[in-house]
């Protein structure tokens, strides 16, 4: 088979990882403090609302979560599937999903800081929401980045599963050149891809990291 077209295939492909990539991460990381909070809530009812979607996006498979997300306005409201774009029901899923893993993470971090360091912010006059994003939020970033990074290299190889609701990401095209054309060459070079995708996620990651190593 022919080289080039097949690159110029899978890169194709890639940019639509990419792209569910980004917007998944632009959604879930902050929406990750929303579910944190939710969870930490001093009123029950909120705690409990929060600690079950935590249980049922991690006791559900992300490929279920997919297909639930894009039939859900046809299923509830009548609404036709052409009119839903496949894109967009993938981000909302990964979204939710990764939100929810994150949620745990920084919930992690912030119980993970000594209250002393609560008590000597609002002894030095820092209100409570000056003190979280002045002192305790970069502590936090720094202490969960190695989790963070973990689950976002996981979302790199996870954005193959997009092909469960039709989205021709890379893999996907892979798939497809590979069945036809009889090779396994579309899958190595996919392969290579998120190997260097991965790599690239992994480097970012670690630069973060040191440039908050102050905060250690």
């Amino acid at each position: 088979m022919q080289l080039i077209p097949m690159i110029t295939d899978l890169l194709g492909g890639l940019m639509v990882s990419v792209e569910i990539f980004f917007f998944t991460l632009l959604l879930a990381l902050p929406l990750g403090f929303v579910i944190a909070f939710g969870r930490m809530s001093s009123n029950p009812l909120v705690s409990t609302v929060f600690r079950v979607f935590i249980s049922v996006v991690r006791g559900t498979p992300l490929m279920l979560q997919i297909i639930f997300v894009y039939f859900s306005p046809y299923i509830f409201f009548g609404l036709p599937l052409s009119r839903y774009p496949r894109i967009l029901a993938t981000v909302l899923a990964f979204g939710f999903n990764y939100a929810a893993y994150f949620g745990e993470i920084y919930r992690g971090g912030i119980l993970s800081i000594d209250q002393g360091q609560h008590e000597a912010a609002a002894a030095l006059g820092f209100s409570k929401r000056v003190a979280f994003f002045r002192i305790i939020l970069p502590q936090v970033i720094k202490r969960v980045i190695p989790a963070i990074g973990n689950e976002v290299i996981t979302l790199v190889k996870d954005t193959s599963l997009a092909f469960t609701i039709a989205v021709t990401e890379m893999f996907t095209i892979a798939k497809q050149l590979s069945s036809a054309n009889t090779s396994m060459t579309p899958l190595i070079a996919a392969g290579v891809f998120y190997y260097i995708f991965n790599y690239l996620v992994a480097y970012a990651m670690e630069r973060m990291e040191r440039r908050l190593s102050y905060y250690s």
